[in-house]
C-alpha cells in the first residue's frame, strides 16, 4: 500500500503540515517549518544517493527518520528556534544501527487520546474505522496501551458508539491476550439524557468519562464548577469511575469561547480530591505560540497552571495535562515545544504530563513518538526557566 500511495518516496517520515484533528482551522506552515520540509527533502535525496538505495527505500529506513529530524534541527537553529532538538548523533542520518539506536526506546507507551470513527458514520466522513485503527496503532507504531475517546455529539448521532469501542476492544485482547486497550464513556452533562445514560456506559467498564466543555446541543458549553459540570462529577463519584477527561483549548469557535480555557480546571480538583481531571490537550491554542509561564495571559496553557495555582492544587496531585494534538502542532516549533512541556513538567508535575497522539486522525503515531523520543529542551532554556 506504501508504494502505490507514496512510489517516489516523496512524503517525509516525519510530518511537518497543516493537518487538524478536525477541530480547530488547520494553521499554515511558517517559513521556518517549510525551510525545515525542504531541507529534509533535500537530505533525503542525498543520502538515498549515498547509500545507494531508492528515495522511498531511505524514506521507510531508520535512518530516513533520522535525516528528517536532523534536517529539521539544522532549519530550527537558522531560524534561531533552539529552545529544544531532536537529539541525535548525526551519523544516524546514514548509519542504520547509529539510526535504531537513536529513534529506539525502551519506555513503555501509554497513548492516552486516540480516536475513530464507527461504521455507521464512514459514510458521512470518509474517515478510517476499527482495522484502520487497530493497523496504525497497534502494528504500525510502538504504542503499548492505548485509551480510545469520543467526539462530542448528540446522543442520536454518535460517530461512534459505546458497543463499537467495546467490541474493538475485545479484537485488541484477542491479538495477544493483553489489556491493551481501554475505553471512554461519553458524558456532556448539558445534553438531556448523558448523565442518566452514565450508568450504562459504566457496565461497560469505561476507564474514564469524556467531556467538551464547550460544547452543547444549543451552542453552548459549561463550566465543571457550574450545575452541570457538578451532576458530572458527582455521578462519576456515585459509579466509582473517578477520571474525568476534558477537553480544554483547540476551540472549536468563538462560539462559548469562554467554555473552552481551562480556567475551571483548579476549582474542581481543589473541591473535588478524591477526583483525577485529565485536560485534553492542556488548553493549547493553535496558532498562539507558547511561551514562558505568563499568569496574566488567562488563555492557552498559562491558563491551565494559573487554575491550579490559584487553587492551591499541589503538583503531581489530581490534574493532569495531555498532549494530543498539541504535542504534534508544536512539532514545528521547538521553542514553543519547549515552553509548553517544561512549564507543565515545572507547575503540573513531572508525573502528571500524558502524551496523547490524537490518532488515528493523523495516520500512524510513529513518528509523533520518534520525535517525542529524541526531543530535548535546550541546556539554556532549562537554566533560564528553570
Amino acid at each position: 500500500m506504501a508504494q502505490i500511495n507514496d512510489p517516489d518516496g516523496t512524503r517525509l517520515p516525519i510530518k511537518l503540515d497543516a493537518t487538524s484533528n478536525g477541530e480547530f482551522a488547520p494553521v499554515p506552515l511558517d517559513g521556518a517549518a517549510c525551510h525545515a520540509n525542504e531541507l529534509a527533502q533535500a537530505q533525503a535525496s542525498e543520502n538515498a544517493r549515498r547509500l545507494g538505495i531508492s528515495r522511498r527505500a531511505f524514506m521507510l529506513s531508520a535512518t530516513g527518520a533520522a535525516s528528517t529530524l536532523l534536517a529539521f534541527n539544522t532549519a530550527n537553529a537558522a531560524a534561531r528556534r533552539t529552545g529544544g532538538s531532536f537529539v541525535l548523533d548525526s551519523s544516524a542520518a546514514l548509519d542504520a544501527d547509529a539510526a535504531a539506536d537513536g529513534l529506539a526506546g525502551k519506555e513503555f507507551i501509554f497513548d492516552v487520546q486516540g480516536h475513530f470513527v464507527g461504521r455507521h458514520g464512514i459514510g458521512r466522513t470518509g474517515l478510517g474505522d476499527s482495522d484502520q485503527f487497530i493497523q496504525d496503532i497497534f502494528l504500525d507504531s510502538n504504542t503499548d496501551m492505548m485509551v480510545l475517546s469520543f467526539i462530542p455529539s448528540r446522543r442520536e448521532k454518535e460517530l461512534l458508539a459505546i458497543q463499537e469501542a467495546d467490541a474493538t476492544r475485545r479484537i485488541v485482547e484477542a491479538l495477544d491476550g493483553s489489556h491493551r486497550l481501554l475505553i471512554h464513556g461519553r458524558a456532556n452533562p448539558n445534553q438531556d439524557g448523558d448523565i442518566e445514560g452514565m450508568a450504562e456506559l459504566a457496565e461497560y467498564g469505561v476507564a474514564a468519562w469524556k467531556c467538551y466543555t464547550q460544547w452543547g446541543p444549543d451552542g453552548r458549553g459549561f463550566f465543571l464548577h457550574d450545575e452541570a459540570g457538578t451532576r458530572l462529577i458527582e455521578k462519576a463519584r456515585a459509579l466509582g469511575v473517578r477520571n474525568i477527561c476534558v477537553h480544554k483549548g483547540l476551540p472549536f469557535s468563538r462560539i462559548s469561547y469562554e467554555h473552552s480555557i481551562a480556567s475551571d480546571i483548579g476549582i474542581v480538583a481543589k473541591r473535588y480530591p478524591d477526583v483525577n481531571f485529565l485536560v485534553y490537550h492542556s488548553g493549547f491554542i493553535p496558532g498562539q505560540p507558547e511561551g514562558p509561564y505568563d499568569p496574566a495571559r488567562g488563555e492557552g496553557v498559562d491558563a491551565l497552571i494559573r487554575s491550579v495555582e490559584e487553587n492551591g492544587v499541589p503538583r503531581n496531585a489530581n490534574v493532569y495535562a495531555e498532549l494530543g494534538s498539541t504535542w504534534r502542532y508544536n512539532m514545528r516549533d521547538p521553542d514553543s515545544a519547549a515552553h509548553i512541556i517544561g512549564k507543565l513538567v515545572k507547575h503540573i508535575g513531572e508525573h502528571n504530563v500524558l502524551y496523547g497522539s490524537d490518532c488515528i486522525w493523523y495516520g500512524s503515531p510513529q513518528d509523533q513518538i520518534q520525535a517525542f523520543r529524541t526531543f530535548q529542551i535546550s541546556d539554556a532554556f532549562q537554566e533560564k526557566y528553570g
